[in-house]
């Protein structure tokens, strides 16, 4: 069992996802869309999204640095390992509260909000309680592990070592059989919303408009009223000379 969790399940995933991704772009590229309902309601998307996208921008960095930065170098830099967990605990325990606040919010939306409860899809369904699992789990685990709830168990020795076997295609899935149930968790949570990342709308997440934070300002020159005051009207499609 041990062997199809942690040193299969994880390829069959990211091959899902992959796979999934490809193919929307191909034959579904008019679907790759957030499926917004602004329209419908905007007083708490105003709040929840921000909140969501935000939180979980930061849930993602932290995931990035505690799991494949190893030990070693965070040592190297005289960050000691209880400085480390402090670090963590504390940036990583707000934004996650802050993106399970956004996306409480976003999920209460759908609910209880008519027009936008007409539409939503069979896999928001799927998709919100999957990443709303993942998510509590997380949150639990940082809670139980920072509390002394699972012992001495340190998921950088363990959850991060084996994760980062995945990419030297040689899984070290033992080091998964130690580790606390919630981490367990919160981990096969994590792949299962990988899988569904092209199915659903989470695929917006690779088509961010990044670019719009490097292009050039867009400069308005005041209109002179000196130099229109003699021009004659024309209407608009008509080529100025």
């Amino acid at each position: 069992m041990d062997l199809i969790l942690w040193g299969v399940l994880p390829y069959v995933s990211i091959a899902l996802l992959v796979a999934g991704t490809v193919w929307r772009a191909r034959y579904d590229a008019f679907g790759w869309t957030t499926r917004s309902s602004q329209l419908y309601e905007s007083r708490l998307l105003r709040i929840g999204s921000p909140l969501f996208h935000f939180g979980m921008l930061f849930v993602v960095l932290g995931h990035v640095v505690g799991l494949l930065v190893p030990m070693e170098w965070t040592d190297a830099l005289g960050l000691s390992d209880h400085a480390y967990h402090l670090l963590a605990v504390s940036t990583g325990a707000v934004a996650g509260v802050a993106a399970a606040a956004g996306i409480g919010i976003l999920v209460y939306r759908r609910l209880k909000v008519p027009a936008v409860r007409r539409a939503t899809l069979r896999s928001d369904h799927l998709m919100y309680t999957v990443l709303l699992g993942a998510m509590l789990l997380g949150l639990t685990a940082t809670v139980l592990n920072s509390t002394g709830q699972t012992g001495d168990y340190n998921y950088r020795e363990g959850i991060s070592v084996w994760f980062r076997s995945l990419f030297a295609l040689s899984p070290d899935y033992h080091l998964m059989a130690g580790a606390p149930l919630a981490f367990k968790l919160h981990v096969l949570f994590g792949f299962t919303l990988f899988a569904l990342i092209p199915y659903s709308r989470l695929v917006h997440m690779f088509s961010a408009p990044l670019k719009y934070l490097f292009r050039p300002f867009v400069v308005y020159r005041k209109r002179d009223p000196e130099l229109t005051s003699n021009r004659p009207d024309r209407r608009g499609w008509e080529r100025v000379s």
